[in-house]
């Protein structure tokens, strides 16, 4: 027997009609391959790909078994369940176009139409040419998950973390990204977070003078006490503002937990910012407020400059805080408020009027920003490892209710918004 030579060339359109005559006039696979040059087995993928799947009448016919008769009620949870098979169907032509007992078969059914399956093959190819390990379908898919959550101001990472149907890694979907694989879909460049990166500026800035109130609190001593104390946490200080007039946030980032809380202050002076930890201290309770404030670093801004007034509650005149400052101009030394300062700037740009923000928008801000999952706690959101942190045997629900005196809530993952619009009434200068 001859072997049957062939061109290597992907079927046309016109050979794809001649596999549906074949097909209906009831040829196999074989003889169907010589008719149009082509080997069998190119002829059977090209039919097992691309043709079209009718299910049988299930209310009618609810099982297929070949048992069913013996057993009755018959189910495919059956350990014995057997569909009956179809040789014409499975082997070949391999669909049922115009098959001689269609109108009393009750078989799940398969029918080759060659127009539908070039249409298909077409757009397979254009997918195959993108570069990429999806088809058209799967592209819009997940455009449909990624568009809404990135116009709230979610990242990739923070999106994936909540859809484990997600299969692509991040470099993957920012490379899709930035090849424009989404860009009918309205996703581009723009629509992904800002990536910011903090430049070291070394020797930049003249040594200022150091006041006399930062002896013992400078950041060596800092080290020195974390040396001798490691057991205890490091709350970070800072202060966010878009006008120098104000007004101004007060935040206090929690190490370990990654929880960020802030509040409004209209004056940019020690005694508001002080004023703060009496408010947080009567709240708590004095035994909360030192789990929680019992070391404060923050950075050598006039408004945190007495150090009295932080330390020591003024009412009672009760040591409350041991505190600390970085060394002048070297915020690195408090990474961590500061890189979470940029959620803060997704939903309050510099250029926006805060003039009209009030404590409750704070509150709800960083609620969405605390139920936002972080890489760098393994998919976790800051409220999350809190709650988890702060439980006890006792009072397994202990960090929920601390949140809730802090006025944090936790946002579901896909309701997380981190754009300005979340703070409705704020309006662009």
């Amino acid at each position: 027997m001859s072997k049957q030579t062939c061109d290597n060339k992907h079927l046309t359109l016109d050979e794809r009609k001649i596999i549906q005559i074949g097909i209906e006039n009831r040829s196999n696979k074989v003889d169907i391959a010589k008719t149009i040059g082509k080997d069998p087995t190119t002829v059977a993928k090209e039919i097992k790909k691309h043709r079209t799947f009718k299910p049988r009448n299930q209310f009618i016919y609810p099982s297929i078994c070949i048992h069913r008769q013996e057993c009755g009620g018959c189910k495919k949870r059956c350990p014995r369940y057997e569909e009956i098979k179809c040789n014409k169907r499975d082997r070949s032509p391999g669909a049922c176009n115009k098959c001689p007992k269609m109108a009393t078969c009750h078989l799940d059914k398969y029918f080759y139409y060659a127009t539908t399956a070039d249409k298909d093959y077409k757009s397979d190819l254009v997918d195959f040419r993108q570069g990429i390990n999806m088809t058209t379908l799967e592209v819009k898919e997940l455009a449909g998950i990624l568009k809404p959550l990135l116009d709230q101001g979610q990242s990739l990472y923070q999106i994936k973390s909540s859809h484990k149907e997600i299969k692509q890694c991040i470099k993957t979907l920012y490379n899709y990204i930035e090849m424009g694989v989404f860009k009918n879909y309205g996703i581009d460049n723009f629509s992904l977070k800002e990536q910011v990166n903090r430049k070291q500026f070394n020797n930049k800035y003249k040594k200022r003078k150091e006041p006399a109130n930062y002896e013992n609190h400078k950041y060596k001593d800092y080290l020195k006490f974390k040396e001798n104390n490691p057991e205890v946490p490091t709350t970070e200080m800072d202060t966010v503002l878009n006008s120098q007039s104000g007004p101004y946030i007060q935040t206090f980032y929690f190490e370990g937990s990654g929880i960020i809380i802030g509040f409004i202050h209209g004056n940019k002076t020690s005694e508001s910012m002080s004023k703060t930890l009496e408010n947080l201290e009567n709240k708590l309770g004095h035994d909360l407020y030192r789990e929680l404030f019992s070391l404060i670093l923050t950075d050598r801004g006039v408004e945190f400059e007495k150090v009295d007034l932080f330390e020591f509650n003024q009412n009672t005149g009760e040591f409350r805080t041991n505190f600390f400052y970085c060394d002048a101009y070297r915020s690195s030394q408090k990474p961590h408020v500061e890189n979470t300062h940029n959620y803060i700037r997704d939903i309050i740009p510099n250029e926006i009027d805060i003039s009209n923000i009030t404590q409750n928008d704070l509150d709800l801000m960083f609620s969405h920003i605390n139920s936002t999952p972080r890489n760098s706690l393994k998919g976790k959101t800051p409220y999350e490892i809190f709650c988890f942190m702060m439980s006890t045997f006792d009072n397994p629900e202990r960090g929920k209710e601390i949140l809730n005196l802090l006025n944090i809530k936790e946002i579901k993952r896909d309701e997380v918004v981190l754009k300005p619009y979340l703070l409705k009434h704020n309006k662009n200068k």
